[in-house]
């Protein structure tokens, strides 16, 4: 891996629980949600159809808070044999806008991690993420961190060609990328598939679509706290 990183020349990074909570948000929303219909079924039984619905309007809706709350309405119907009223619809509504305005504070030393690698100024840096493009960039805005930045890619997934698009955009090879990010599945895997290096960095809580059996690999290296980024780069 120190190897690889020698020849690194672009850094980039996932957004959603690398730079900032997000998860726990819509995990606090899903709790909230099981107990709006607790009339209608068990909270288990809730989340269980909550997750199938989703994974079923993926193809169509992508990813985000829109998408999710589009998801908690159809479910809530679902759930309800049609009997779910208009004043839970609207609560339901109401949690989903709430994870449009979630803080999106960075996490402990990620400022100060950008901050001495942007000053470095050894790499080109992105912000690399998928989602809803209007709420991705919403919360980086509020985050501070754009300053950081030499370019921001929101895409529907991330695919091998989207990390390819991205190279472009960096103007690197793959093979001097490294990305970072929380998500075995989403961040590191394909960036691996493509060439790139990566370097993983854990968070508390992992969505479920997201989560997958633990691996290994030569190009990928994983720390505990974002702050040892700059000992791996």
């Amino acid at each position: 891996m120190n190897q690889t990183l020698t020849h690194v020349k672009a850094l980039a990074f996932d957004a959603d629980d690398t730079l900032w909570d997000c998860q726990s948000y819509f995990e606090k929303v899903e709790q909230e949600y099981c107990e709006l219909l607790s009339d209608y079924a068990k909270p288990r039984e809730i989340s269980a159809a909550l997750f199938e619905t989703e994974t079923a309007n993926m193809p169509e809706l992508g990813y985000g808070s829109k998408a999710f709350t589009l998801s908690l309405i159809e479910n809530a119907v679902k759930i309800s044999n049609g009997r779910v009223g208009g004043d839970t619809v609207k609560a339901i509504v109401e949690l989903g806008r709430s994870l449009l305005r979630l803080p999106a504070t960075p996490l402990e030393g990620v400022a100060q991690t950008l901050e001495t690698l942007r000053n470095r100024r050894r790499y080109r840096m992105a912000v690399f993420t998928k989602g809803e493009l209007l709420d991705q960039e919403n919360k980086l805005q509020r985050s501070g961190l754009k300053r950081y930045f030499d370019v921001v890619s929101i895409v529907s997934d991330k695919t091998p060609e989207s990390y390819r698009r991205l190279c472009h955009e960096l103007d690197v090879a793959p093979s001097q990328l490294c990305m970072v990010g929380n998500s075995l599945k989403s961040d590191i895997a394909p960036a691996l598939g493509v060439g790139a290096c990566a370097v993983y960095v854990p968070f508390h809580v992992t969505w479920k679509h997201e989560q997958i059996a633990p691996f290994e690999h030569e190009r990928m290296r994983a720390i505990e706290r974002f702050a040892e980024l700059t000992d791996v780069v």
